[in-house]
């Protein structure tokens, strides 16, 4: 039996398990729509802008470990979802986009909503396809799948023309495929794998550096096991946060620019960096020629086009972190025996030195403004035993978050890492709770992020998607104002918000629940309540105006060069609320006023 192109997409999708499309129509995608319309296996939620359906098929995927799905229209629908191809693109996540497209014979004569679908999407997808042929379409979607899931996960990008959704064609989806050129590694070689195993087991200062890849190869248990195994510190990236359990005893959090001091300090001091499923990006070694020189590097990653991109490693090994780390752990038990504790016991001891020194503190007044710092660590301290997913948008409030809330499990954790996408926490956190409606999803913004894509409450209350949105109001581009405050004599040069919504009425007025929370003794009642409450709610918390986020790794700066807190010069302006005259221009120096 024929099926048209639209019908075909409907099967096909089955086939893979979809069951949510985040998704807004358009002219050459109306076919696809209205069999969508006429069937109830797959759940279509309506954004009302194409970003907010990227990022909230980011948070699916990112929340379920599966392949999200976007759907948008030519032109337009296609120019608005690129921001959030690129996100995915950075971060590894795997997502796939259909878009519609004029008609074949329209393909470049400038028709109406014709915009070049491929050569946008080309820099910022792993792959792309355009679909001339209405029976090609099912081949097509099987290969777009399987290569937005396998070895290192990616965004794809499938261009549907209008007439191929309209013709027709015999359905049979293939229950494989096999691309000429693409055939990930997952085993990883095993003499590199020996020669891990051996510096690890004879090396007095390692540590365990794990990134993204780490959750979405499932690694988790097995770097649990290789770090207990040998008594190894962890430092996690900011996204691979939840890979390891927070409050472990070998966790030492996130490391990098705003990375705890310990984390930092043990990077720099290490004898053997082994990470895996990271890519040593620049907010990791800031000043790469000084990254880390005492260490050799074991690397472990599924993208041979990561290891070496920038930083000299002493052991590459290419190949999936779950598969690999079973095989180095495997090989440990033969070497490793009891003695590995008192081995790197003065190892923990001076890690613990750094961890007392300097520990993640704050000063919160009782009758005073309330402290961004508070408000994370009492969310994260009244959800704690709900493991709840949070997501964030990008700014100073990421950043404490990411310090704060130490989260147990992997897949618990949503945020723009390597493109920092402003308005992605809120639609990225809709996606994950559309994908486990009973869960605790939070979703931790700052004022100007949120506006970013407040639009999508709409598509919250519509779609019953109870998140809860905590507003980090500060009235400002936090961390721009940071970096202003520090290195442009506090020159806040449209940093400064100026008007903004009261998020409460503008909760309320599309029909969800708007709270505020201005004193400390009202913040646990009111998160609280917000919590109880099965409706999508916006809770705004205004906050210190000029709290910074501490440790800092300035611009350049090294791994064990860290600001710790204002300088005694911003430290008065802000008391004064007169201009500072502090210059930027010794950043490469340890700042530790």
């Amino acid at each position: 039996m024929k099926l048209t192109g639209a019908e075909i997409f409907l099967e096909s999708l089955k086939k893979e398990g979809v069951k949510t499309i985040f998704a807004l129509p358009g002219g050459v995608v109306l076919k696809i729509f209205d069999v969508l319309h006429q069937q109830k296996d797959i759940q279509v939620i309506l954004t009302r802008h194409e970003q907010g359906a990227g990022h909230m098929a980011e948070g699916y995927a990112k929340a379920t470990g599966k392949a999200g799905v976007a759907l948008v229209t030519s032109g337009p629908g296609m120019t608005n979802v690129i921001t959030a191809l690129a996100d995915a693109y950075m971060d590894s996540v795997p997502l796939v986009c259909f878009s519609g497209q004029v008609p074949t014979n329209l393909i470049g004569n400038d028709a109406f909503q014709e915009a070049d679908n491929i050569g946008l999407s080309r820099p910022c997808t792993k792959y792309n396809f355009l679909v001339k042929d209405v029976n090609d379409l099912a081949m097509t979607i099987k290969e777009a799948f399987y290569v937005a899931t396998t070895g290192r996960p990616g965004p794809v990008l499938v261009d549907i023309p209008k007439d191929v959704s309209m013709n027709k064609a015999e359905f049979k989806y293939p229950a494989s495929v096999s691309i000429r050129g693409y055939n990930p590694t997952y085993e990883g070689n095993k003499w590199q794998i020996k020669q891990a195993a051996e510096l690890i087991a004879k090396s007095r200062k390692p540590i365990l550096y794990i990134g993204g890849g780490v959750i979405f190869s499932g690694a988790s248990p097995e770097v649990i096991e290789l770090a207990e195994m040998c008594q190894i510190p962890v430092d996690m990236t900011l996204m691979a946060l939840g890979g390891f359990p927070g409050e472990h005893p070998l966790s030492m959090g996130m490391l990098g620019m705003h990375g705890t001091y310990w984390a930092n300090m043990a990077m720099h001091y290490s004898d053997l960096v082994i990470a895996v499923g990271a890519r040593f990006d620049d907010r990791v070694t800031g000043k790469v020629s000084e990254f880390c020189p005492h260490a050799k590097v074991i690397h472990i990653d599924i993208d041979p086009t990561s290891i070496r991109k920038n930083v000299n490693v002493d052991v590459p090994i290419v190949g999936d972190c779950k598969t690999v780390l079973r095989e180095l752990i495997q090989t440990l038990r033969a070497t490793v025996n009891g003695e590995q504790k008192a081995l790197r016991k003065p190892w923990w001891d001076q890690i613990n030195e750094w961890r007392q020194a300097h520990p993640l503190a704050y000063e919160q007044d009782p009758n005073g403004v309330i402290k961004p710092q508070h408000v994370i660590k009492r969310l994260y301290e009244l959800t704690k035993d709900r493991d709840p997913i949070v997501s964030t948008d990008v700014g100073q409030h990421q950043m404490w978050t990411a310090q704060y809330f130490k989260l147990a499990k992997p897949n618990r954790w949503l945020t723009s890492g390597g493109l920092g996408t402003m308005g992605f926490g809120f639609p990225a956190a809709m996606g994950a709770q559309a994908a486990f409606p009973d869960k605790l999803v939070l979703c931790v913004a700052g004022d100007g992020s949120v506006q970013m894509n407040t639009q999508e409450l709409a598509t919250a209350v519509a779609n019953k998607l109870p998140v809860k949105v905590i507003v980090i109001n500060n009235g400002f581009h936090g961390m721009v104002r940071q970096w202003q405050d520090l290195f442009y004599e506090s020159r806040y040069a449209s940093s400064y918000l100026g008007a903004c919504p009261d998020f409460v009425k503008l909760a309320e007025a599309y029909g969800a629940v708007g709270l505020r929370a201005t004193k400390v003794s009202e913040l646990d009642d009111v998160i609280r309540e917000a919590i109880a409450v099965n409706r999508p709610v916006f809770l705004d918390v205004p906050v210190h105006q000029y709290e910074n986020c501490y440790p800092m790794i300035p611009a350049g700066g090294c791994n064990h060069e860290m600001l710790l807190s204002d300088p005694p010069e911003l430290k008065e302006k802000q008391k004064a609320g007169a201009p500072s005259s502090v210059a930027g221009e010794d950043k490469d120096t340890i700042l530790t006023a």
